[in-house]
């Protein structure tokens, strides 16, 4: 099973490149960020603004499955595959939010982004990203970094936080030492493709979180729908560990919190559903991301 002691290094694929040029005659400097994953742990839909925006109560942390982000002189993003599981990259998008970051905050660097988080899993990998180039940038506004994304504010702070509005409000909670297991269906989940399915079932329904004590994920529902075979996963999960999982975000990923051996899922790195696999991985939680390390200049 992938876990909390598994290097990022020595895990390489395919690099998928843009533009990559480097200026020649330019002293040469480098700078690395890690950009940890986000897990939410409770997610309720509290309303819809007028302009469409869903405005959310979660529970959120970082944990120590991470993306690595090292920039350097000149321009353009590679993107090497070493994704969990070998799930593997998907489509590279064309508004890729690392390269908005970059142009948010008017700064120039060719980065060399090492992928690790699973593209699609709720897991908030391409926040991760544009959050890692605004702390590299020394972008501390949770107010610029909302305009890139609901979950990007509470990427760039990282630890554990109450996220609520539209992800602009972050409010630092006390860090809890957690362990968690997460299963990776290779299934890519379209976040906007989710919102809409609940804005279609809270018309037919009339429904809000019902506030009930332990609010679990209101997007779970519509997640299903947009995705049906989650569902299959989730019942397999459930039967293998004896407790229901919770959705990660809009999906794909569920997790259990324990760790592989409470969970009697030691000897196991994935699970099998027909021909299709998805890997395991043991998670820690992390606690608040520190400013950008490893500047060097030669």
């Amino acid at each position: 099973m992938a876990g909390t002691d598994e290097a990022l290094s020595g895990q390489s694929g395919p690099a998928v490149s843009r533009g990559a040029d480097v200026e020649p005659g330019r002293r040469a400097w480098s700078a690395t960020e890690s950009a940890p994953a986000k897990l939410t742990l409770s997610l309720r839909v509290t309303g819809v603004r007028s302009d469409g925006l869903h405005e959310l109560d979660a529970e959120m942390v970082t944990i120590d499955l991470a993306d690595a982000l090292t920039f350097t002189d000149g321009s353009g993003l590679t993107v090497i595959d070493g994704v969990v599981g070998d799930l593997g990259l998907g489509a590279l998008s064309d508004d890729n939010l690392v390269e908005k970051a970059l142009e948010l905050v008017n700064r120039r660097a060719a980065i060399r982004l090492a992928k690790r988080i699973p593209v699609g899993a709720g897991l908030g990998g391409g926040s991760a990203d544009a959050a890692a180039v605004l702390r590299w940038a020394g972008v501390t506004s949770l107010e610029v970094a909302a305009q890139l994304g609901w979950d990007v504010p509470f990427c760039r702070v990282g630890g554990r936080a109450r996220v609520s509005g539209v992800g602009e409000c972050v409010d630092a909670l006390p860090f809890e030492d957690r362990r968690f297991v997460l299963l990776l269906p290779p299934i890519s989940v379209d976040t906007g493709a989710v919102y809409r399915a609940w804005d279609y079932l809270r018309r037919q329904e009339g429904i809000f979180s019902d506030g009930r004590e332990d609010p679990g994920n209101d997007l779970e529902e519509a997640a299903l729908t947009v995705a049906p075979q989650l569902r299959h996963w989730r019942e397999t999960f459930a039967g293998i560990t004896g407790i229901r999982p919770r959705l990660a975000g809009s999906g794909s990923a569920w997790f259990v919190e324990g760790t592989p051996e409470e969970l009697d899922l030691r000897m196991r790195s994935s699970l099998v559903l027909g021909n299709q696999r998805a890997p395991l991985f043991a998670a820690r939680t992390t606690k608040a991301v520190l400013p950008a390390t490893g500047v060097t200049s030669t």
